[in-house]
């Protein structure tokens, strides 16, 4: 059985520090569902897909995988140096350099990247949460 923030970290981390569950959910769920329905130059595009699929990337490098989501998505949606990116990002980010910021999504507004950013960070924060938890 998956082992979610949804259904299992949210509730279990409510019972261990009352009102923290509901302001971290609340983090991470500004974060997931921020969106200007913008990519690069179009306008009014549904983002969702792929915020879907990078946060559910990282979840993946850290090991957490859902049997309901398809993971064929992330090798349409996330080129490979993005994928790169958001795995130093998440894995080791010290080791990110401007270089590598660059070269992924090229045409893309710097507001988009940092976006990315946002993301990533905030899925690695709630996979980390579910390993502890």
């Amino acid at each position: 059985q998956d082992y979610t923030w949804e259904d299992h970290g949210y509730s279990l981390i409510n019972r261990l520090y009352p009102d923290v569950g509901q302001l971290l959910d609340e983090k991470f769920q500004v974060v997931y569902n921020l969106t200007y329905n913008t990519i690069a130059m179009h306008c009014g595009v549904d983002t969702s897909m792929l915020r879907r699929a990078i946060w559910n990337y990282v979840h993946c490098v850290f090991g957490i995988r859902y049997d309901d989501y398809d993971y064929g998505e992330v090798n349409q949606l996330l080129e490979r140096s993005l994928k790169i990116y958001i795995k130093t990002v998440a894995c080791y980010p010290e080791k990110t350099t401007k270089r590598m910021y660059t070269q992924f999504w090229r045409h893309f507004k710097h507001s988009e990247k940092v976006h990315i950013n946002l993301l990533l960070l905030e899925a690695r924060m709630q996979a980390a949460l579910l390993y502890a938890l």
